[in-house]
């Protein structure tokens, strides 16, 4: 089956970054939000995006323009009827996903292939709440989409080969990197890259450093573009802690359990970059180390 129509559920951090790549691949998309305030938030986002993309000469106008008109957004879900491939991009809560993906299975086409883009949660448990289970498969972006080249490609138990053929198609269409994995808490990339920033958190909690300290000694001597803790505000403490909780649950170790301070951090609703403040301050022309209160 051949690839034509794209839809995506929610236009938020993630899906407005899938809707945009997945149109400037020249597929059409559908995009749904809860609300019509949320789906003009997201597309104003993709259009800003054009924009810059045009203003840098990277683009054409003319582009940008049939871009956009790929995209259809919705508030409809049976606007998702004849897509063939839906990928959801909503929150990371599994109770969320299941009844999505409950009304999703009663309105699209059943030949139709389904994706969640989920950084942690088990695919087969959302598999599972459909009636095809062997069309379903991961599709883990990274954000910003639009720029993050790797797309990790996750197989459950029930995912057909036909699906996963789908999958690694699509991904080369987007022209971005695309590596097959199985479906354990975290993946590839979270699965190693979470337990390296909950320890920078733990090493602030001991006193080894403080917070630009920890970054830039991570920058400089191990020459990433990002320390862990400035990765974990970009991340959101928010996802990050829901990413911990779902892969200590599993692997039940030490390292991947959150730490006392992100819990408290998360409480306190300072989730990083998107909310303005985590380790850093944000409201400024540079980012501010602030003290979390150890």
């Amino acid at each position: 089956m051949e690839i034509k129509k794209v839809g995506v559920v929610g236009c938020g951090l993630m899906g407005h970054g899938i809707t945009q790549v997945s149109a400037q691949a020249g597929y059409d998309v559908v995009v749904a939000e809860i609300s019509q305030e949320a789906l003009d938030k997201g597309i104003g986002k993709i259009t800003k995006q054009l924009g810059k993309a045009v203003d840098k000469g990277k683009i054409e106008q003319a582009d940008a323009d049939a871009v956009l008109g790929r995209i259809n957004a919705t508030t409809d879900l049976n606007e998702f009827a004849d897509c063939d491939l839906v990928i959801e991009a909503v929150s990371e809560n599994l109770e969320t996903k299941l009844e999505l993906w409950k009304q999703l299975d009663g309105i699209v086409k059943d030949e139709a292939y389904f994706a969640t883009n989920t950084s942690s949660l088990p695919v087969i448990n959302q598999a599972a709440a459909t009636t095809r289970p062997s069309n379903f498969l991961g599709l883990h972006f990274f954000n910003p989409v639009q720029v993050m080249p790797l797309l990790e490609v996750i197989q459950s138990v029930t995912t057909s080969p036909e699906a996963m053929g789908i999958g690694l198609a699509y991904g080369e269409k987007l022209k971005k990197t695309t590596v097959e994995t199985k479906d354990k808490a975290g993946f590839i990339v979270n699965r190693l890259l979470v337990p390296y920033m909950l320890d920078a958190i733990r090493g602030l909690e001991e006193g080894i450093g403080a917070i630009d300290e920890i970054d830039a000694a991570m920058k400089g001597g191990a020459a990433h573009p990002m320390g862990p803790l400035t990765l974990a505000d970009f991340v959101g403490l928010d996802t990050l802690h829901s990413i911990s909780e779902v892969m200590f649950d599993e692997f039940r170790e030490r390292r991947f359990a959150a730490p006392p301070t992100l819990r408290k951090m998360v409480a306190a609703g300072f989730y990083g970059v998107k909310s303005g403040r985590g380790f850093y301050d944000y409201s400024g022309e540079k980012p501010v180390p602030v003290n979390p209160g150890l």
